[in-house]
């Protein structure tokens, strides 16, 4: 290792292809030789051609900055002759070194020669449990020196200090698992086995003293293990006064918030009563806080875990990391806190282990298994979401997952999952999720039987998490897949691979004849069901379909054959592992073996959906169809979701009633004209009381809300004149407001629209846009994104809004573009209010009114995030005003100035108001 020389590259451009003209705008080399940075070299390149708006707010590297630099034709063979002889580093290599031989090309010089490494490959190995892999956020989370990202010279420095604590971190495993990276080193893509070769022969130099525990030969991480604060004993503080201080002691810069001490003397009275309430604590009162003091003293006083319940994963590791740490701040005191999470978050050790007996399938299976021997010499919990891997990897993390308790007693012990069992009966606050407490209920031994009290928090989450476990998603691509696995004699796939286990012919003929059946069957059906969509073969401009299954008049006989012919198969495949289970194999037919079941065991999942979906009526639910006719019958979907939740949401609860109190709380469980809304749907008695706590009159004082006068009545013209108008308002807007703009829709279908008329106008050119369904990446891939750029506008359905936080000025402007009712045409919508009406009721002042003034709620709830957050919410929807419920919608949100303006006139005021934001 010490020999190596390497050169860390950067380069900033006009853009992503020099073979489109695109230029080098600033060049960046950072020397390393012995573990140091010895030298640098930097300058700026004349691109010949105007740098485009985005790269400049980008980079912050003008026309004037290259007004005067060299052209590359001047610098090539200077930097050439400084790169030969080192190994080539970057951060994403096949950007940097792919666009700098193209530029050589171009001025006449010979290609580099040398050999590669990628930081970014480096950094995903040797730190698999980032969030992001982008320089900026990796140089964050590990401390690294960036002054400016985006800039050659910061981000070529930063790159070469991470380079070294990859280095670093690889020499500090364990030297069992860098002889396990080593052997699957080869197949990267870039030349890393190089640095795993030097550093396990200077690992093998050294004693190295193996305290870890191991499984099997895999080094893991030492856990110590905690236990609850059994002798630890604190009073409430019940006056103003003694909270001040108690918090002032902690948090050194906090200051009262309006509703947090009442809110927080609630929860203790709930506690101390054992009751049932509802608090709803808007943004801005601290509401985390408020409820975790009290639960927290109360717990430690019963010597038995508070229970708190969020609704995503994401909710328990934001409580675990950033909000419990501030209580342990203010109490003095080491909690102990346990994350429970459902079976199928945890890695199965063993199936781990069998795998990387193997030789891999994949550059992605080969990636993957070395990221998680990393991890496992990481993780104190063993839980998969920690893993950020590839598409291709996470296909390899679903084959390790947890899916049954351990058999062996020795096993028991050092499992992940039962390890968390285990200190979930022994703390002072166990976090679990909402899908937790509903799957509690088909549970023999309950899981969550240990606590004194439960807080709910994102209460309204609870009815999508209850839906969500009895809602059933037929994919026609996943079911491809599982029945893929298995293919057939002459294929690479499971039942030609089953010849390791000298299974005999006539067996395995069978097995391809009743697979062969199967696949035909289900072609079969698919076929009867898009047959049955006459709209498929219409001219509509939308490429997307829906319909109810109760519309398609399908012939149920066809399913029926399909489920019996899986049934035979299953009952055949499952013979092999009642036949070979028992034999002695070898490593390579035992993981045969164990894939075999695992895939008979997802095919059995299937048949069950497959019965669900197509063969059993629930009379409460909703059943449809969704297909993008682009892409028949890829595209296929079917969603059933049934509706009567609130029955299992009550027996899921009931238990935890008799434990001590119940606490709902979330930022949003109420709308002015219903009251009792949300706890009605979560089947909550109208005599449990509803608290509210309201943030400060003063920290709304940066918020306005503008309604738009001269919007086009959308049932008076046509839907492109509407978008039109919709374009026109957004573009305008965020010409005023440089950016920082959020754009909430209704449907995907208008989003995708409006988008594209703003792209053809080429009048945001120099604005990003990211859009909800058309952008790449995840939402949170998104949400980032759009804070990395001021100048951005972000687009999204109501889907994507809900819990999303932009706090400070990344964000200025929401634009509601309709009032955010549910169509009339959505299919759970019409069986909602089909089962209203038989009871009744007027589906729209029971459901959809009330329904919409909470997002809408929601949604004003990204604007203000903090008290001197400043923003405009603009609404495009006339019939805020024009409608009698219009009220409705302005009477849910705070106090806010009001201004009902025209286009012309709403471009002053957003002057005005962003002249005087300063």
């Amino acid at each position: 290792m010490e020999n190596h020389k390497y050169a860390v590259v950067d380069i900033e451009t006009t853009g992503h292809s020099s073979a489109n003209g695109d230029r080098i705008i600033q060049l960046a080399i950072v020397f390393i030789e012995n573990s140091k940075i010895v030298d640098t070299y930097t300058t700026f390149v004349n691109p010949e051609k105007p740098i485009p708006f985005f790269i400049q707010d980008l980079t912050k590297i003008t026309d004037k900055d290259v007004q005067h630099a060299p052209l590359f034709e001047t610098i090539g063979s200077k930097v050439l002759d400084l790169l030969q002889d080192h190994i080539f580093v970057a951060h994403n290599i096949h950007f940097d070194l792919p666009f700098l031989q193209k530029e050589l090309k171009r001025v006449g010089l010979p290609k580099l020669v040398c050999k590669t490494m990628d930081t970014v490959e480096f950094t995903k190995l040797m730190f698999p449990n980032l969030y992001s892999y982008k320089l900026q956020d990796i140089a964050t989370e590990l401390h690294i020196p960036l002054n400016v990202a985006h800039r050659a010279d910061d981000d070529a420095l930063a790159t070469a200090y991470l380079l070294l604590k990859c280095i670093e971190q690889l020499a500090s495993l364990p030297l069992k698992t860098i002889e396990l990276l080593h052997k699957r080193s080869f197949q990267l893509k870039s030349n890393l086995s190089i640095l795993f070769f030097d550093v396990l022969a200077e690992k093998r130099k050294q004693y190295e003293k193996a305290d870890y525990p191991m499984y099997r030969g895999i080094p893991l991480k030492e856990v110590v293990k905690e236990h609850a604060s059994n002798d630890i004993s604190i009073s409430y503080p019940r006056t103003k006064e003694l909270k001040t201080t108690l918090f002032q002691k902690g948090l050194p810069h906090f200051e009262e918030r309006q509703g947090q001490f009442a809110f927080m003397d609630e929860i203790q009275h709930a506690l101390e009563t054992k009751a049932e309430t509802v608090c709803e604590a808007e943004t801005g009162i601290g509401k985390t806080l408020g409820y975790l003091l009290p639960a927290t003293i109360y717990g430690l006083s019963r010597q038995k875990p508070v229970i708190i319940s969020t609704y995503t994963t994401h909710l328990i590791d934001q409580l675990v990391l950033e909000e419990i740490p501030k209580l342990n701040d203010i109490l003095d005191i080491p909690i102990c806190v346990a994350k429970l999470k459902g079976m199928q978050h945890y890695i199965d050790l063993y199936r781990f282990w069998q795998h990387v007996q193997l030789d891999d399938e994949s550059y992605d299976e080969t990636f993957t298994i070395m990221q998680i021997l990393v991890w496992l010499t990481i993780t104190e919990e063993g839980d998969l979401t920690e893993l950020n891997v590839s598409g291709g990897g996470q296909l390899f993390v679903d084959k390790i997952r947890k899916t049954s308790l351990s058999k062996m007693l020795e096993e028991r012990e050092i499992d992940f999952y039962e390890r968390a069992l285990r200190k979930s009966e022994n703390c002072d606050i166990l976090v679990t999720n909402h899908s937790m407490i509903m799957a509690d209920l088909e549970r023999e031994k309950k899981l969550l039987a240990h606590g004194c009290a439960v807080i709910i928090d994102e209460a309204h989450q609870v009815i999508h998490a209850s839906m969500s476990r009895k809602e059933r998603i037929f994919s026609y691509t996943t079911w491809k897949y599982v029945l893929g696995q298995f293919g057939t004699l002459d294929t690479d796939h499971l039942l030609g691979r089953l010849a390791s286990l000298h299974i005999p012919l006539a067996l395995r003929i069978r097995l391809e004849k009743q697979y062969v059946d199967l696949v035909d069957s289900f072609d079969h059906a698919i076929s009867s069901i898009i047959q049955s969509m006459p709209s498929i073969k219409g001219h509509s401009k939308s490429t997307k379909r829906m319909a109810t299954l109760e519309d398609l008049n399908l012939n149920i006989s066809i399913f029926r054959e399909v489920a019996t012919v899986m049934q035979t198969y299953i009952l055949s495949a499952k013979s092999i592992l009642a036949t070979y289970a028992k034999h002695q194999l070898d490593d390579q037919a035992t993981v045969v073996l164990n894939e075999w079941e695992y895939w008979i065991r997802e095919l059995e999942i299937k048949v069950s959906e497959w019965d669900e979906i197509f063969l059993l009526d629930e009379a409460v639910e909703a059943k449809w169809l969704e297909i993008d006719t682009r892409s028949i019958p890829g595209s296929l979907t079917i969603i059933k979701r049934p509706l009567n939740y609130q029955k299992d949401i009550k027996e899921a609860v009931d238990p935890l009633r008799l434990s001590g109190a119940v606490i709902w709380t979330s930022g949003t469980l109420t709308v002015p004209s219903n009251r009792h809304f949300i706890t009605s749907q979560l089947g909550l008695s109208t005599n449990i009381p509803i608290y509210q706590y309201r943030a400060a009159a003063d920290y709304y004082n940066g918020a306005e809300l503008l309604i738009m006068e001269d919007m086009p009545d959308i049932k008076q013209v046509s839907q492109s004149d509407y978008i039109e108008a919709v374009a026109e308002a957004i573009v305008q807007t965020v010409l005023v407001t440089e950016g920082r703009c959020f754009v909430l829709f209704t449907s995907q279908d208008m989003l995708r629209k409006t988008v594209e008329i703003i792209q053809d106008t080429n009048l945001l050119e120099d604005y990003m846009l990211f859009a909800q369904g058309m952008t790449s990446g995840s939402r949170m891939r998104l949400l980032k994104s759009f804070q990395r750029f001021s100048k951005s506008v972000l687009f999204g359905t109501n889907s994507f809004w809900e819990g999303v936080d932009v706090p400070g000025d990344a964000l200025s402007v929401i634009i509601m573009v309709r009032l955010p009712f549910s169509s009339p045409d959505d299919p759970l919508f019409k069986k909602r209010a089909e089962l209203l009406s038989v009871n009744g009721q007027n589906p729209f002042t029971a459901y959809s009114l009330p329904e919409a003034v909470l997002r809408f709620r929601q949604g004003f709830g990204r604007l203000i995030r903090a008290s001197k957050d400043k923003g405009v919410f603009i609404v495009l929807d006339r019939r805020i005003e024009t409608k009698s419920y219009g009220s409705d919608f302005l009477q849910a949100i705070p106090n806010i100035p009001i201004k009902k303006v025209k286009l012309e006139n709403m471009v002053l005021e957003l002057e005005n108001w962003y002249t005087n934001e300063g």
